[in-house]
């Protein structure tokens, strides 16, 4: 696997996404909401962030296929991308040991 690799530089642009402190908490606020997603200002109440920022970092989620938003009239909400979460661990742990894992430790 080389650093051209076009999935290799999808997951570095997914956790460079995850890689902030704010972008974090959003991500997990969203993921413990309900699936059909959470409205911003559900996220804005419970994180306590100005607006500005909270819309910068949802969009970097967003651009990273992290967060998929909806708009339902005039809410917008926020969906994990769960299958994109996932890709994400799984390309993190999928080497591990050589590919063929055998330490519980591990996972």
């Amino acid at each position: 696997m080389t650093r051209s690799d076009p999935n290799h530089l999808l997951m570095a642009r997914r956790l460079k996404a995850l890689g902030h402190p704010g972008r974090l908490s959003i991500l997990r606020a969203v993921v413990q909401g309900p699936v059909d997603g959470t409205p911003a200002g559900e996220i804005l109440a419970q994180l306590g962030m100005p607006g500005s920022t909270l819309s910068h970092h949802l969009a970097a989620l967003a651009e990273a296929g992290l967060l998929v938003a909806t708009r339902q009239g005039t809410t917008i909400r926020y969906a994990a991308c769960f299958d994109h979460l996932r890709a994400l661990t799984e390309y993190l742990w999928q080497d591990c040991c050589g590919g063929g894992c055998r330490n519980a430790n591990c996972l």
